[in-house]
């Protein structure tokens, strides 16, 4: 399986609370919801279904998996949210346990050593594992060189601070920029793959 990362994301590198004012309020952040002005259901909402079309499986963080899970069950009957719902579910997590796990088809990685069971995962066959939000996760991922693929919806907005997915160690990583759409609210809608870098 390929692990392919989707994200809405700001000129500036931040992915916190794309969706509500109160999805991820951490570090004061006040700017929740910040997606929706730019948000097209043609480009952007194609992009991610796109996305969602090529899945196998879904992986996420815990505090991503709680907001979703909150969310698209109680939307059956969309197709969207019936594939989402459908799909199965990954959740990297140290604090939920197998009862907390009440959406539909999800599974538990343990959160204090997850890196072992996710590229057991992407050593099978199938299609992509999607990751979506889960910025510590997705952190982990680009670290230790598991993301075949990101999908950015580059929002055409500077937030000033919040959540990243990328990591500060000061590793260079090079990509291959392979495709790039514009919308017409001005979102960038690019997909990304790992790239020999050309210094070495």
């Amino acid at each position: 399986m390929r692990i392919v990362v989707t994200e809405f994301i700001s000129l500036d590198g931040v992915v916190q609370a794309p969706g509500g004012p109160d999805e991820d309020r951490d570090g004061g952040f006040a700017h929740g919801g910040w997606v929706a002005p730019f948000f097209d259901p043609e480009v952007v909402g194609g992009a991610f279904d796109a996305a969602l079309a090529g899945a196998d499986a879904l992986l996420f963080g815990r505090r991503t998996w709680q907001t979703m899970a909150g969310a698209w069950p109680d939307r059956a009957g969309d197709p969207f949210a019936d594939r989402m719902n459908a799909l199965p579910k990954h959740v990297v997590s140290s604090t939920l346990t197998a009862a907390d796990l009440t959406w539909n088809n999800t599974s538990l990685i343990a959160g204090d050593k997850p890196v072992p069971a996710i590229r057991e995962l992407r050593e099978r066959e199938g299609g992509d594992l999607v990751v979506m939000g889960s910025p510590s996760l997705v952190r982990t991922l680009i670290e230790e060189g598991l993301v075949d693929e990101l999908r950015l919806n580059v929002m055409p907005v500077v937030l000033g601070g919040g959540k990243t997915i990328f990591p500060t160690s000061g590793s260079k990583r090079s990509l291959q920029l392979v495709s790039a759409v514009t919308s017409p609210t001005g979102v960038q809608v690019c997909t990304y793959r790992a790239a020999q870098d050309p210094s070495h």
